[in-house]
């Protein structure tokens, strides 16, 4: 599918321990870097950041299960290693699921992990490029989730006319999109200029625009998502944001996932920073420095994804 920063597996962008589409990644399904990642390498940092955000997908999850009841095939469209995959089958028991994505590698630790959550004989994989795989499913789904998955590919807006397509009557697209940006640190920590994460913020939201302008039939798109839903041809849509709250003194995991996403920006963005603000990068992450993310008290995850879901008419 496309390519690239969340959780579950595209290139590891700096705050989607999912999806991973941020700078400093090649792609992971979808797409246009795909072949110069070394997946099998990757899978366990992108497992370890999506275990992190488990808290949040579980909310959202336990809020989706309400809408739809009993589905007997749930698609987990861009699954990386199936972290997602796994809690999909935890939270829809009589479910069957299958996990979807371009990379072999992680669709095989996706399968580990439905055996070690005993879900083996209800859990598929199907490896390939979003969309067009879909149509190897061998029955429309009833649950389609898709999480941070469609912004890897060129035209949005024909990517979930696509997706609603492999939907059956009364069947349910999920896409968690949007959200705000992750936070890790006060806004001034002590040493070089007040407001770092916010200036990232911008340099990485100039990345993203150039990220999607490069893909393959790159279409600007109004990012109304329930607007795309309904053009799509869904109804009934809805929108629901969920917050993870790592408060300080966060966990080991915690601060391990923050001197991982400062380091892919201090790789791939520290161009786009002034001298003060890459030395202030520079002194997070020395693991020697007591002011640094692996030894400071104030570390925190803060972080709020967002999910849109619409129904396909019966």
């Amino acid at each position: 599918m496309a390519h690239d920063h969340h959780p579950d597996h595209p290139t590891p962008g700096p705050h989607d321990p999912d999806r991973h589409d941020g700078p400093g990644h090649g792609g992971h399904h979808h797409g246009h870097d795909h072949a110069d990642i070394d997946w099998a390498e990757l899978a366990p940092l992108l497992e370890s950041q999506a275990e992190l955000f488990t808290p949040l997908y579980e909310r959202a999850l336990g809020w989706l299960a309400k809408e739809v009841t009993e589905p007997g095939l749930v698609v987990d469209a861009g699954s990386g290693p199936g972290v997602i995959s796994a809690l999909l089958a935890e939270t829809f028991p009589g479910a069957r699921i299958v996990a979807v994505d371009g990379s072999g590698p992680l669709l095989e630790r996706a399968g580990e992990r439905a055996a070690r959550h005993g879900a083996a004989d209800r859990f598929s994989t199907l490896t390939g490029e979003l969309p067009d795989v879909l149509d190897d499913l061998e029955y429309p789904a009833d649950l389609l989730w898709a999480s941070r998955s469609v912004h890897h590919l060129g035209d949005q807006a024909a990517a979930l006319t696509a997706l609603a397509a492999r939907l059956a009557p009364g069947g349910t697209l999920a896409v968690m999109e949007g959200g705000l940006p992750a936070r890790f640190l006060p806004r001034d920590i002590g040493f070089g200029r007040p407001g770092l994460q916010a200036r990232i913020d911008a340099v990485e939201q100039d990345w993203f625009t150039r990220m999607r302008a490069d893909l393959p039939g790159s279409v600007a798109t109004t990012e109304d998502w329930p607007a795309l839903l309904v053009a799509a041809g869904l109804r009934h849509t809805r929108t629901r944001t969920f917050l993870l709250d790592l408060p300080a003194p966060t966990t080991d995991r915690a601060r391990a996932y923050v001197a991982a996403t400062l380091t892919r920006t201090r790789e791939t963005l520290a161009e786009d920073l002034d001298a003060e603000d890459r030395a202030t990068l520079d002194r997070l992450l020395d693991p020697a420095d007591p002011a640094s993310v692996h030894q400071r008290p104030d570390v925190f995850v803060l972080a709020a994804h967002t999910v849109h879901t619409g129904v396909r008419p019966a």
